[in-house]
Formats: structure tokens, C-alpha cells, sequence
């Protein structure tokens, strides 16, 4: 998986960038398939601001979370992004189901 962060109007420091790369552990055990992280933190006056462009295999997912906070900020924006990791890959195994024995036809007289 390749992972990004930049800042905007903010150094991003090493223990910023670690614990960015805790929260996304999160995303990685509900949804394995990830392509490429895009993360965009930002200071405007006194709104901290956290940004992520989730690319996996056929979409891609965006979330945000402003807080006063950069830390919060980001729990914010990782609680979005898990919901709607979860929602997506939900979505792909209802629409994909990939259990073999479920839809195998039935054998008749195996013996």
C-alpha cells in the first residue's frame, strides 16, 4: 500500500506521521485491499483540519473531520473512514460473494 501525508500550513512531524499510521492499522484489518492512502492535514486559524483519499480496488473513499484538534481531528477522521470501509467491503461481498461451497450445485448420488 503506498501512504502519503502532507501538510498545509504544518510541518508533519514524525510522531504526526506515526500516528496517523496507528489509525490506518484499523482501516487495514476490516478491508486488506487498500491501494494507496492520500492523507492532507492543515492548519487555518483555529480549525485543524484532517483529510484522507482511500483508494481501493474500483472506487475511492473520501473523508474529513475539522477539529480544534489535530489529534482529535484525526480519531475523527479515521472513525469516518472505518464506517465506510466496513460499508464498502460489506457492499462488495454482497455483491460478490465469494463463498465457493454455498454456490457449488448440489451433487447428486456421490457414491
Amino acid at each position: 500500500m503506498k501512504f502519503a501525508i502532507h501538510g498545509h500550513h504544518i510541518e508533519v512531524t514524525e510522531a504526526l506521521r506515526r500516528y496517523v499510521e496507528e489509525k490506518l492499522e484499523k482501516v487495514r484489518r476490516h478491508f486488506d485491499q487498500v491501494i494507496e492512502a492520500d492523507v492532507q492535514l492543515s492548519v487555518e486559524k483555529l480549525h485543524q483540519k484532517a483529510e484522507i483519499t482511500l483508494r481501493v480496488s474500483g472506487s475511492a473513499l473520501h473523508a474529513e473531520a475539522v477539529d480544534g484538534d489535530l489529534y482529535a481531528a484525526i480519531d475523527g477522521l479515521m472513525d469516518k473512514l472505518d464506517r465506510q470501509v466496513v460499508k464498502h467491503r460489506d457492499r462488495l461481498k454482497k455483491n460478490y460473494p465469494h463463498d465457493p461451497i454455498k454456490h457449488q450445485p448440489a451433487a447428486e448420488n456421490e457414491e
